[in-house]
């Protein structure tokens, strides 16, 4: 099997825990998360769907799958970024998220750029 291309998309996430509007009392854990999506190839890209996997303490499991990011389905050139923060909760105080991103490059080919796995964790938690 041949890839029609190499994927030229760099993905960052950074992570923090959101204290004020997480309730631990109620297994309520408020993270946000902060992505940079990086074109380091030679052809614009569009990112059309985002899917992502939300695992908490307890392996519980939750797949959120949809179009774009932050009501965008923005459109990257070569050499440029896009930024978003968004968020998620979970009911652990430690938990992690990977995904994907489905992109389109400007010759109409799609493929996957990989969310690498990111840990979602309150403050001295994790040692």
């Amino acid at each position: 099997m041949t890839m029609q291309q190499e994927n030229p998309v760099e993905i960052e996430v950074s992570s923090a825990y959101v204290e004020d509007q997480s309730e631990p009392e109620e297994d309520r854990y408020v993270f946000a998360y902060h992505v940079v999506i990086h074109n380091a190839g030679e052809r614009s890209v569009q990112l059309l769907n985002r899917h992502w996997i939300i695992r908490d303490g307890r392996d519980q499991t939750q797949e959120v799958r949809g179009e774009g990011v932050v009501g965008e389905q923005p459109h990257i050139a070569p050499g440029d970024s896009f930024e978003y923060t968004s968020g998620t909760v979970i009911e652990t105080p430690v938990g992690m998220m990977e995904g994907s991103y489905e992109m389109r490059d400007e010759q109409g080919h799609t493929f996957e750029a990989t969310i690498p796995p990111f840990t979602l964790s309150v403050p001295r938690t994790l040692h």
